[in-house]
């Protein structure tokens, strides 16, 4: 069998497949990693990982293609790797994936590159059925595809009511854009809702299947975070406060980036949603009175 039967083969799989030499040049990119990234093979082959297309970071926001790299340690020992990690997708957004590694050795058994297969990591078919449902009922907001604040509200009223009557934690985090209207001013309105996207589909790879996500209003997002307490309501404030940060997208003035502010209350006995809200907003008026780009706890974590 020749070469071309062997590509196409790998150009059928519906995980992301890509080779790279020992200079760690990508001499191969199949379909699937088209699809999942948004890169055609056009862009990428010949290109270096140290060029940082894909751009992996961990979910605390910490660049891998300059150290810890997967792909560059295997070719080092020859050890296959795996890892759950955040690639940059062409749109800007952060996407989850998790990654496999395996040296590629010549008849002589040295190594003389690596493969990386990536999967996505993001719940899809969960995330889909979702949609379609609050689509059907009138709870998604059309722009960002994420839930509504309609939504949302009905979701915390119900997830207070668990909390209260099982002791579960319950967390409400809200995310603000840092200095929005600026984007508006600055690039316009078409990109302002473009950077509104990449935001909310970082956060949508950011969160829990089972944590409640959507827009609450203008450059303003929440997240009901179930079961989660002091530590973890934090945790997953600032891993979404990363992977914002490590977005971006390319618009007609030049390469876009923003920040997010974050609040964070936990639901305390016979909270109501009114509240939980007024707690962990005015958290997120003091990560903007501090500087921005942080999240804060309400006192009463």
């Amino acid at each position: 069998m020749d070469e071309t039967f062997y590509r196409s083969l790998l150009d059928h799989l519906h995980d992301g497949l890509y080779f790279v030499d020992r200079a760690r040049r990508i001499t191969y990119w199949n379909r699937g990693a088209e699809q999942l990234t948004g890169y055609m093979a056009h862009d990428i082959l010949g290109s270096s990982c140290a060029d940082n297309i894909l751009n992996h970071v961990t979910s605390d926001g910490v660049e891998l293609c300059h150290g810890g790299c997967p792909l560059a340690a295997t070719m080092a020992d020859g050890q296959p790797r795996e890892a759950d990690v955040y690639l940059h997708h062409r749109d800007g957004h952060r996407l989850s994936v998790h990654v496999r590694v395996s040296p590629i050795r010549d008849g002589a058994g040295l190594i003389v590159g690596a493969a990386e297969i990536f999967s996505d990591n993001t719940w899809k078919e969960q995330t889909l059925r979702r949609l379609e449902e609050l689509e059907r009922l009138a709870l998604l907001d059309h722009l960002t595809r994420l839930a509504n604040r309609r939504y949302l509200e009905t979701a915390l009223v119900s997830r207070l009511a668990e909390a209260n009557r099982y002791g579960w934690g319950l967390a409400l985090l809200m995310i603000d854009i840092d200095h929005f209207k600026r984007i508006n001013d600055t690039h316009g309105h078409d990109v302002g809702d473009r950077v509104l996207r990449m935001v909310a589909n970082t956060l949508r790879a950011a969160v829990r299947p089972f944590d409640a996500v959507g827009r609450w209003g203008g450059e303003e997002f929440a997240l009901a975070a179930a079961q989660a307490d002091s530590s973890q309501a934090w945790a997953i404030g600032d891993r979404v406060r990363a992977l914002v940060e490590q977005s971006s997208l390319t618009a007609p003035r030049g390469t876009v980036s923003v920040t997010v502010s974050v609040g964070a209350a936990l639901a305390a006995p016979n909270d109501t949603l009114e509240s939980l809200f007024l707690r962990a907003d005015r958290a997120l008026y003091r990560s903007k009175e501090q500087g921005r780009n942080r999240v804060t706890l309400a006192p009463d974590l």
